[in-house]
């Protein structure tokens, strides 16, 4: 149950907690008063005046004291135990033990049990409470412990791995909760508050702000994010913990943080919006499981790399790669090319905006799609369809052309090429009506080794004309001139656009 992270130039953690071994120690601190005797000695007749300081001094607030009494009761921490050691089957493919027990006189796998710490939030006085999948995945048994003290054992109403929530069940009535805020309307800069339980220390609160809005950390596949990013410090074990605002509403579930080698919170953290974890609990209260909106379509950010192909201009939005096959896009009549400019009449900023909102619309719902083919606007209604997490994003391979023989070149690019054949196709991993030209070769510091062109990569447009062959390469490369070429490239049975500027 060890907490996941992902590697890029930076490291991206679970704010989840799994084991802790570590020794406090004062720092430049003396145990004697200033006569050399302990501590413990005072003056006589000493009288400590309590008072309460204002929380608001000429308009500046001075303390968060009454949030953190009105919102703290409603975290609580988790114990998700795994008592035999077993993980769970993907795909129904057999597990470990399983695999190594066709295996005759192979020893048996060891199997340890795990304890993983996390947060909670109480969302309703019922006992219902909200928290991240990865806090409780692969638990057989789970724990709560409010603040103050007491134990419930929990049930699980339901878990979604790709947006990190669960939702969790204890007995019981009266418990302190939370109102879920409204994410949309929060600003960057706003004040925030970050309650949980880290490493293990027992509840703690930290301060900070709203950082940015949007963040995607690219953490697993087939995952919807549309995180909150703060400086509020949050380590291992606020995962599942309150990120509050200062009316006291919870507008984010703790999940993520950028951590150093050593794992600690160096003030980039990442929260689910409430307004997201809304949507998930009600499904998972109300069914189980939770059904997403699907156009069917591989998009594309519209870089300033893209922008710079004549062919698109100035265009702003998503490029359409791909088509699935009788999806909902396919079917409205959305193409390859096309530009998503706007949904339902809000502009699509990014692909991560567009992917979000078609999941957070249901299945079988009418949708209006802005778009721009051929430099021209026109809107598409879609029927969209279930997104299905099984299969999503299917792995690239990364030398999926070796092997290939009695290549052609073509000084222009820096590139080997050979038309696609039947045979080829299925090598190169191809659907079957697929029309182009294979990359054989790339040469060393050329315009396509640049732009990432790998051996195995088929070449399907330049300017959105088919190419099928090296004369047609070399006429469409002809018109482009000096200009960046737009070319469409099949990769692993994906596709994707990239833009070269050909040498002269």
């Amino acid at each position: 149950m060890d907490y996941k992270e992902i590697i890029n130039f930076q490291r991206v953690r679970f704010s989840g907690f799994v084991g802790l071994c570590f020794i406090l120690a004062f720092s430049g601190c003396s145990l004697m008063g200033s006569n050399g005797k302990g501590i413990g000695t005072t003056p006589k007749k000493t009288e400590i005046q309590k008072s309460q300081a204002p929380v608001v001094v000429d308009g500046v607030r001075t303390s968060y004291a009454d949030i953190v009494e009105k919102t703290a009761p409603a975290v609580v921490q988790i114990i998700a135990r795994n008592t035999t050691g077993k993980t769970k089957k993907v795909d129904g493919q057999p597990d470990l033990e399983e695999l190594f027990n066709q295996v005759p006189g192979f020893p048996k796998p060891e199997r340890k049990p795990s304890v993983g710490l996390g947060s909670g939030v109480f969302v309703n006085e019922n006992g219902t409470i909200l928290t991240n999948h990865h806090v409780i995945d692969e638990a057989d048994k789970i724990t709560v412990e409010t603040s103050d003290n007491k134990t419930y054992e929990a049930k699980v109403v339901g878990s979604d791995q790709p947006s990190d929530l669960a939702v969790l069940k204890i007995e019981g009535e009266g418990f302190t909760f939370l109102n879920l805020g409204d994410s949309d309307q929060v600003r960057i800069g706003d004040i925030v508050l970050a309650i949980g339980n880290p490493l293990d220390i027992g509840q703690s609160v930290t301060s900070g702000i709203i950082s940015a809005k949007g963040r995607r950390t690219g953490l697993g596949d087939g995952s919807f994010q549309d995180f909150l990013q703060t400086d509020a410090p949050i380590n291992q074990g606020n995962s599942g913990g309150a990120l509050v605002n200062v009316n006291g509403e919870l507008v984010g579930i703790n999940s993520q943080i950028l951590a150093q080698q050593g794992g600690g919170s160096i003030g980039i953290g990442f929260a689910i919006p409430s307004n997201m974890a809304k949507s998930v609990m009600e499904q998972l209260i109300e069914t189980g499981k939770v059904k997403r909106g699907m156009l069917g379509v591989n998009i594309q950010d519209i870089t300033s790399d893209l922008a710079s192909a004549p062919v698109l201009g100035e265009a702003s939005g998503v490029i359409v790669s791909n088509v699935q096959r009788g999806s909902a896009a396919d079917k409205a009549g959305i193409k390859r090319g096309d530009i998503i400019t706007a949904i339902n009449g809000e502009k699509v900023e990014d692909g991560n905006f567009l992917r979000n909102k078609v999941a957070s619309t249901k299945p079988n719902t009418d949708v209006t799609v802005k778009i721009l083919r051929d430099k021209k606007e026109q809107e598409i209604k879609v029927t969209l369809g279930e997104f299905n997490v099984e299969g999503a994003k299917p792995d690239i391979p990364e030398e999926s052309g070796q092997g290939i023989d009695k290549p052609e070149q073509n000084g222009k690019l820096g590139l080997n090429l050979l038309p696609l054949t039947p045979e080829l196709g299925k090598r190169l991993n191809v659907p079957e009506d697929t029309k182009g030209v294979a990359v054989t070769d790339v040469d060393s510091g050329s315009p396509a080794e640049e732009k990432g062109i790998r051996k195995g990569d088929v070449i399907i447009e330049i300017n959105r004309q088919a190419v099928g062959s090296l004369s047609e390469v070399r006429t469409a490369l002809e018109k482009t001139g000096s200009n960046p070429a737009l070319m469409l490239i099949s990769r692993g049975g994906q596709t994707l656009y990239v833009t070269i500027k050909p040498n002269n």
